[in-house]
């Protein structure tokens, strides 16, 4: 990062703006696989670095406990628009800081402590946020989990409608984050109504296919649908909540004042940005070659030799079970790093392992889709995948080294959106 690209921060803190610049260097040079990060536009991060962030803004366009607000009010407005308008749906809430916050809103608009909530478990790819033990949502809430079919990976739906007749819970999430499949949402709204609860569609992962079409919308099925901003969606780091109009204000109640108080107004202006962007031809063009670029790289996988969950994926994300190659998820990942390759060690369904050293990594195809690779470069993705794991499991420090040369090469080509480098 040269001065001139940031040059107040460079004159005023030269330490910080130096981790800045290495973290663009980082970002420019290795193949991002992580499933939840991407890039985002130039006008995305000038719109999230813009003045709005000097405003105090408590309360929604039109009723602020702030003077000041015309402008506010226009760029909130403009966002709310923008996702009903994309996502199909009735009401949005953009204010949620993150997708954590935004699910328990969802909790105090509907549910009371000690009311039992249900959710797919943590370890066969659901998340914190849907009544896990862990998280709060499963200290003040008693949360029930349904999984997937040790054979197929898949959910059994049957299953899913078993346990919900069996404990009527007040929520039902679908959604979570690491489903390599797709969602089937009319099956679990048949199944909340049905059981009586209320259904929430955690899509956060996948919002960028449902609003590029290459991935089924809950819009329609679910009461509720929770999102975050960034992963496929390509925005700025918040999160939105979208539902019927019957439960517009109870929604907006839980988020302010319920669980914040001013929004993020700079992150707000970024959301408008990205859901413009989102509704643009190119965006369908981007979200399609997402998951052609996710099925090409597990087909390349499997004839390597890799064991993926569920034999494969519907959308972008992909989840490898390393146990056949004797090389647990966390070492893979620590080398799969050191070669240019970043991905996150995860668990995988029925994992022998403990979490924080599972079986498992956690790939998938929004970042490197961003930056126009192709089915094309998947057979490559794949080999340089392989040939890390294989290092990794000898301790092969200068294979990764010339896999990282190799990434480096190929990134070179490629730019990444938002990072021009001087």
């Amino acid at each position: 990062m040269s001065a001139s690209r940031h040059p107040a921060l460079s004159a005023t803190d030269p330490e910080l703006a130096s981790f800045v610049a290495a973290e663009e260097v980082l970002q420019s040079q290795t193949l991002r696989l992580i499933p939840s990060e991407n890039y985002v536009s130039a006008a995305v991060l000038e719109a999230s670095g813009t003045v709005l962030q000097n405003k105090y803004s408590e309360g929604y366009p039109g009723r602020r406990y702030y003077e000041g607000q015309q402008n506010v009010d226009r760029v909130e407005a403009l966002a709310i628009e923008r996702a009903k308008g994309l996502f199909g749906v009735d009401h949005a809430n953009v204010q949620p800081y993150s997708g954590s916050p935004a699910n328990l809103a969802v909790y105090l608009a509907f549910a009371k402590p000690g009311d039992t909530v249900m959710g797919m478990a943590l370890p066969m790819g659901g998340h914190l946020t849907h009544g896990w033990g862990v998280s709060a949502t499963g200290s003040w809430f008693r949360g029930v989990q349904y999984g997937v079919q040790a054979d197929t990976g898949l959910i059994d739906y049957d299953a899913v409608r078993d346990l919900a007749l069996a404990e009527r819970p007040k929520l039902i999430f679908c959604g979570g984050t690491a489903l390599p499949r797709t969602i089937d949402f009319a099956a679990f709204a048949s199944i909340a109504e049905e059981a009586g609860s209320v259904l929430v569609a955690d899509v956060a992962h996948i919002a960028g296919l449902i609003a590029g079409g290459a991935h089924p919308s809950p819009a329609g099925h679910v009461d509720v649908i929770s999102t975050t901003t960034h992963k496929t969606l390509r925005g700025p780091r918040g999160a939105m909540l979208m539902c019927r109009e019957e439960h517009a204000k109870a929604i907006d109640k839980a988020v302010f004042p319920g669980l914040q108080g001013g929004p993020h107004n700079q992150t707000t202006a970024g959301i408008a940005v990205a859901l413009h962007e989102a509704a643009q031809p190119s965006f369908t063009a981007y979200a399609h070659a997402v998951v052609a670029n996710a099925k090409a790289l597990a087909a390349a996988l499997l004839e390597r030799g890799f064991d993926l969950v569920s034999g494969g994926t519907d959308n972008h994300l992909i989840l490898i079970d390393l146990t056949g190659k004797d090389v647990p998820g966390k070492v893979a990942a620590k080398a799969l790093d050191r070669a240019g390759i970043v991905v996150n060690y995860n668990t995988v369904p029925f994992d022998p392992r403990k979490p924080f050293d599972p079986s498992g990594v956690r790939i998938g195809t929004p970042s490197l889709t961003s930056r126009g690779l192709g089915v094309a470069h998947m057979p490559q993705v794949a080999d340089w995948i392989s040939r890390a794991v294989d290092a990794a499991a000898k301790g092969d420090e200068p294979a990764l080294a010339a896999v990282r040369t190799e990434v480096a090469d190929l990134m070179a080509a490629f730019p990444a959106p938002g990072l021009p480098l001087a």
